[in-house]
């Protein structure tokens, strides 16, 4: 899985997935069975084919065409013209890609205005919370999902991970925008690209001899099931945290959160027999997708150190302790185990007690005085944390690979 994606998501958490056939946390270990029923997704119905065996048949085929007709470099200096959702295609596109990506660019019938919005202000009120999730949460819980680590390991963005996570988090900034399905927004665009980017690596990590000999016998990258363990990494994992930190929310707000990630799947290819249509069909999905195929790897130990590093640049490293303690807070000790997170014995106890009592303060349930000070220094290194995530979501040219990480 190269530049953006998924993780929508490493650093924003935010965007996605990795590969298809056998194996999680090892060439032994299978999958269990893919028993979730398609008559709890948004299309009611469905052959109930495991998604693990389900690619991409419409964009899969273009562009392996455009990788070997050798026009990658063409396609991207188009492709860079093409910022906002309301804009026409850029002229200089393959033909090919272009069909392919007018498309693509079409909402789904199903798609809700209204929610839509409800779920921008959502993201607006609460971004302190989605942005620390998405970053500090979903983006290191990324690394424990093996097939996940592998793909973005051993695919071109590997190679450069600041850069790949400024590309990633383009997924995240632009799902969260107020005017992110809007014509002037650019979360089409963005969702577009990330399936083109996704289409590439899937015809390319194939040829990679690191990701064959660590891929537990997959054989093709980034299934319609991988997306999916992303897409329960971040919308699921968000909410489900939110529920537990005890933020309130409204009955509009939950329902317009879950519709725009369910959009997102849909723009990014997934098939709508898979993407669940309430929480509880989300919930009762990642109980069978995500939470038993958790797995170090050596490639997602490396890739949660460099995430790590990147986030000390704030300071020099001062608060590097302190995100450590946070992340492990928010993911838990086994998976904070499995990623190699040191435990922190100051900063985690202290926020576990410090951090649901400044979401109360900020949410209005208790007064000021209950706050404990150290309170304070995790909210403000969360809030450049989430700063810097935004930052690096914007501006950013996601462009169509033309090869692996290099050897």
């Amino acid at each position: 899985m190269d530049d953006l994606s998924r993780r929508k998501m490493l650093i924003m958490g935010g965007a996605l997935g990795a590969l298809g056939a056998l194996g999680a946390a090892s060439p032994v270990q299978a999958r269990s069975l893919w028993t979730w029923a398609p008559s709890g997704s948004v299309a009611g119905k469905g052959a109930g084919v495991d998604p693990d065996w389900v690619w991409d048949e419409e964009a899969d085929p273009v562009l392996a065409a455009v990788i070997e007709r050798g026009d990658v470099a063409k396609a991207n200096a188009a492709l860079r013209k093409w910022t906002r959702n309301d804009q026409p295609l850029p002229a200089g596109l393959p033909t090919d890609l272009r069909d392919f990506m007018e498309k693509a660019r079409q909402l789904p019938a199903w798609a809700d205005r209204d929610k839509l919005a409800a779920a921008a202000r959502f993201t607006t009120k609460k971004g302190i919370y989605t942005g620390a999730l998405y970053g500090l949460g979903s983006g290191l819980l990324s690394t424990a999902i093996p097939r996940e680590a592998r793909a973005v390991y051993y695919s071109k963005g590997g190679a450069d991970m600041k850069d790949r996570i400024a590309k990633t988090a383009q997924l995240g900034y632009d799902v969260g925008d107020l005017d992110a399905y809007q014509p002037r927004g650019g979360m089409i665009v963005t969702a577009v690209k990330t399936r083109l980017v996704h289409a590439a690596v899937r015809h390319l990590l194939p040829q990679s001899p690191g990701w064959t000999r660590t891929s537990g016998g997959q054989t093709i990258p980034i299934s319609q099931a991988d997306i999916m363990v992303t897409w329960h990494s971040l919308a699921t994992f968000v909410m489900r945290k939110l529920k537990e930190w005890k933020v309130p929310i409204t009955t509009a707000e939950s329902d317009g959160y879950l519709h725009v990630w369910q959009v997102t799947a849909h723009m990014l290819g997934v098939r709508d027999e898979y993407i669940p249509a309430t929480w509880d069909a989300a919930n009762a999905q990642s109980k069978q997708v995500l939470d038993p195929i958790l797995a170090s790897t050596p490639e997602g130990t490396e890739l949660t150190d460099v995430l790590l590093d990147i986030v000390a640049e704030l300071d020099a490293g001062l608060t590097r302790p302190l995100i450590n303690g946070f992340a492990r807070y928010t993911l838990g000790d086994r998976t904070g185990d499995l990623i190699g997170l040191d435990r922190e014995p100051f900063w985690k106890p202290l926020i576990s007690t410090a951090w649901p009592l400044l979401v109360a303060f900020r949410e209005g349930l208790i007064p000021l005085p209950l706050i404990p000070q150290a309170a304070w220094t995790v909210e403000e290194a969360l809030r450049k944390f989430v700063l810097l995530f935004l930052s690096e979501g914007r501006g950013i040219h996601l462009e169509i690979p033309d090869a692996n990480r290099p050897s």
